[in-house]
């Protein structure tokens, strides 16, 4: 990881190396930033120290205490009395070139609602507050039952948590490096301001000026990185809003301008992780998951020739188009083949008997030229075990022949009746074959409709 560092470290904020390259991006993007981690941990003296370094006009607002006044001011009529102004003091957040929301969690609702715009636009009662660059928030870990350590730290507003562009966590004194607990135990600095002789000030011009000549034209592996990393992401039950991604993709590319180094797999991680704003709502997603994505996204993003089809192929999620890809674009019979193992292998049991359903008749006879041998083999393998189980025996008789329960049964019975024609022939054929195979799709409707659409896109191709 090539990424500069020491930038914090010489504004007297200890224990923030490991995220400093993640706090620079946001300094470089101006997408709001958000820090969380347990009291005493440096957050508010970190955000406080960059607005020294920077020179900016600031604010700090303590959201358990403030009042909408203490924000906008006293409203007035003018002289004319056709328009409210503000009394504005040395306290409002008109003129701020950067503002720290801190307490954010402990924040009453009410409140919270009238940040969401400050933050998102950088608005105050729908006026726009032209200086204002940077949006910064604090908080403890939030506590979802009032049980945990920080009694009053509520999860926040999903909606106002997506706003914020990347969600650092601090590290507590367990974490801190011998070196550093002796600099944070050290008083001799108590009170003096942040002054790193404009280092930072400088650096950040010179990325802030890399990086607006890049964004018109972002580098795709960018892009692919961060449209991989949603879906795989998504697979996983942890969603990024399509705002988020955008915001990803801003995060990623300031990052890269900021080490100097180009794309890097670990900064790339780094960033990823502090994207997912689930933590400050109260949910914690599996690392596991994240890692997974990650390495999903990176090597779909730097792959290149069959290796890059494969990947894109995976992180389709519609079958349709799945069977699309094999008919139109595949680079031969090796990618298609081994594509098509992959999702067998990999995907719900439900989605991988209705994919082969659906192709094998087609590769059987020859007309899908993408797959091999071999391919075309292991589509058939799952393919009989769905067409052989007897069509002719209604779905109450496997169950009971069975033993076994369905919790979709009821509700699946209906959309087959619904049906009617080939249509139907081929979601009874499944809908048996799912109960034969004891499987229980959480919606046999959705699965129906997917089976339908992709026998519907084989079709189109063939005739092609």
């Amino acid at each position: 990881m090539a990424a500069k560092r020491g930038y914090l470290t010489r504004l007297g904020a200890f224990g923030f190396d490991a995220v400093e390259p993640v706090v620079l991006a946001a300094l470089v993007t101006e997408d709001p930033l958000l820090v969380i981690g347990n009291s005493g941990t440096g957050k508010t003296f970190l955000l406080n120290s960059i607005s020294e370094a920077l020179g900016l006009e600031h604010r700090h607002y303590n959201a358990s205490m403030v009042s909408f006044d203490d924000l906008v001011g006293f409203p007035y009529p003018d002289d004319e009395k056709s328009c409210v102004k503000f009394l504005e003091t040395p306290a409002t957040v008109w003129g701020a070139e950067s503002l720290l929301v801190d307490e954010i969690s402990r924040c009453r609702p009410e409140h919270q609602n009238r940040l969401f715009s400050l933050i998102h636009e950088r608005r105050v009662q729908g006026i726009a507050l032209e200086r204002l660059r940077f949006r910064w928030a604090a908080m403890n870990p939030c506590s979802m039952d009032q049980g945990g350590d920080y009694s009053g730290s509520e999860p926040l507003d999903r909606a106002l948590a997506d706003r914020f562009g990347l969600i650092v966590k601090v590290g507590d004194w367990r974490e801190l490096s011998k070196a550093n607990k002796r600099k944070v135990a050290d008083p001799s600095g108590e009170g003096a301001l942040s002054d790193d002789k404009g280092k930072l000030a400088l650096a950040l011009g010179e990325w802030r000026a890399k990086y607006n000549e890049l964004l018109p034209s972002c580098p795709a592996v960018i892009i692919d990185y961060a449209c991989a990393a949603a879906t795989s992401l998504g697979e996983a039950r942890i969603r990024l809003s399509p705002r988020r991604v955008r915001m990803l993709s801003r995060s990623l590319l300031a990052v890269t301008v900021v080490s100097g180094a180009g794309p890097d797999p670990a900064l790339f991680r780094m960033i990823l992780e502090c994207s997912i704003p689930h933590s400050a709502w109260g949910e914690e997603p599996r690392k596991e998951s994240i890692a997974a994505a990650h390495r999903a996204a990176w090597d779909s993003a730097v792959a290149t020739g069959d290796r890059k089809w494969i990947h894109e192929f995976h992180l389709e999620l519609s079958l349709a188009e799945k069977a699309r890809m094999l008919f139109r674009g595949c680079p031969g019979p090796d990618a298609g083949s081994s594509a098509v193992a992959q999702l067998l292998a990999s995907d719900r049991p439900e989605r991988v008997a209705a994919f082969a359903m659906s192709l094998y008749p087609a590769a059987a006879a020859g007309l899908v030229s993408s797959l091999g041998a071999e391919g075309a083999a292991d589509l058939g393998r799952v393919a009989q075990e769905v067409l052989s189980v007897d069509g002719e025996i209604a779905w109450q008789e496997r169950v009971s022949e069975q033993g076994t329960t369905h919790p979709e049964i009821e509700r699946s019975s209906s959309t087959l009746k619904a049906l009617s024609g080939a249509r139907k022939e081929r979601a009874t054929q499944l809908f048996n074959h799912l109960i034969v195979a004891k499987i229980a799709p959480e919606k046999f409707d959705e699965i129906e409709g997917e089976l339908e659409a992709c026998v519907r896109a084989v079709a189109e191709e063939v005739r092609r």
